[in-house]
């Protein structure tokens, strides 16, 4: 079954949660090496995609559609102009696989929607998503079973440790660490970064402690 994946990325100053540990350039760098991860995993199912970029940006493996307004009004925008199934996805999972990617798209349900940590919303597949509209931010993941019943949408919700796995804080580094397999792990590990683990308890270190200044 052919689909369409839309993948909305910040590419500047993005993750601003990780500036303890990485300036403004690093943390654009893990930003796009995350995205790459993820439209790897997509063409990697044989399908194509489209970055819903909040700037200018130059991607050799998607297109990329320029939208500097707010999330949902930008997945909303996107929408309509496919006329095929579509695949909803956070650029920041690094854990991605195709095979993962698969378990979704391969559901007998009119929604597949795979829950972020928090009550986020990570992937979601629709089948026909004329009727759908964005409703992330907040508990989004409840919003979308509330708008897949609006609809009339049967729904899957599809348990998966890979794409649950977004990256926002310090502590969630340590699953790139351990559990990737691409180019975010290869970055990360390139700035320093190594599992360590104290008084029981696993995390991350930088081998030179802290991030060297921001650039603009």
């Amino acid at each position: 079954m052919y689909f369409h994946a839309l993948i909305p990325f910040k590419p500047i100053n993005p993750k601003t949660r990780l500036s303890c540990v990485m300036n403004q350039e690093e943390r654009e760098g893990f930003a796009r090496a995350m995205l790459e991860d993820v439209v790897t995993a997509v063409n990697r199912t044989g399908c194509s995609a489209t970055l819903l970029s909040t700037s200018p940006y130059a991607c050799e493996t998607a297109l990329v559609a320029v939208r500097n307004d707010g999330l949902n009004e930008a997945i909303d925008w996107a929408l309509p102009q496919f006329h095929c199934p579509a695949l909803i996805i956070m650029a920041d999972l690094p854990l991605v696989t195709a095979g993962a990617l698969q378990r979704v798209l391969s559901t007998e349900a009119d929604m597949a929607i795979v829950p972020g940590r928090g009550g986020g919303t990570n992937v979601v597949f629709l089948k026909s998503p004329a009727c759908f509209t964005a409703q992330y931010y907040g508990s989004s993941f409840r919003k979308h079973l509330a708008m897949a019943k609006e609809c009339g949408f049967s729904v899957e919700v599809i348990d998966s440790f890979r794409l649950s796995t977004d990256i926002d804080e310090k502590e969630d580094l340590v699953e790139v660490l351990i559990h990737g397999r691409g180019k975010s792990r290869e970055y990360l590990e390139s700035l320093g970064f190594v599992v360590s683990e104290e008084k029981g308890r696993v995390g991350v270190t930088r081998g030179d402690a802290t991030p060297s200044s921001s650039h603009p």
